[in-house]
């Protein structure tokens, strides 16, 4: 593909920026009513397929996880979505824009991703109502 082709497909289809692989698995968690529609179709034409939910018994390339303030515990829900992922995979975890219900504060979402061992590498516009922050797994063999 070009790289005039890339940055079109970057604006047409906002997952495209997000850094999805065709024929990765991609494990969601937290759907709900309010997730971005436009961004969750936008990936399943990135990966070649349906995002599987919660109930996947087997491990992911990519945690998507929306996670709102009254969902429970940050740290443990990224604890567990670890669990779910492959060595060096990551979790793209979404949570509501600044004055959205259910806002979350970048300093929390730190706190919590070190607390359960993940590495914040970047954020991003994930669409109309919510940000995305990418963090990732140690890698295999980094001591």
């Amino acid at each position: 593909m070009s790289a005039t082709a890339d940055h079109a497909e970057e604006r047409t289809n906002p997952a495209a920026k997000l850094g999805f692989e065709p024929g990765q698995v991609v494990q969601e968690i937290g759907y709900d009513d309010d997730v971005e529609q436009e961004l969750r179709e936008g990936i399943e034409a990135l990966i070649g397929q349906e995002l599987v939910d919660e109930d996947y018994d087997d491990v992911a390339d990519v945690v998507l996880l929306w996670f709102r303030d009254d969902d429970g515990d940050l740290t443990d829900a990224l604890v567990d979505a670890i669990g779910l992922i492959d060595e060096g995979g990551q979790i793209w975890l979404m949570t509501p824009k600044t004055g959205r219900d259910g806002y979350i504060e970048p300093s929390d979402i730190n706190d919590a991703a070190q607390t359960a061992g993940l590495s914040p590498t970047r954020s991003i516009n994930a669409g109309k109502d919510w940000t995305g922050s990418r963090l990732a797994t140690p890698k295999a063999g980094k001591r």
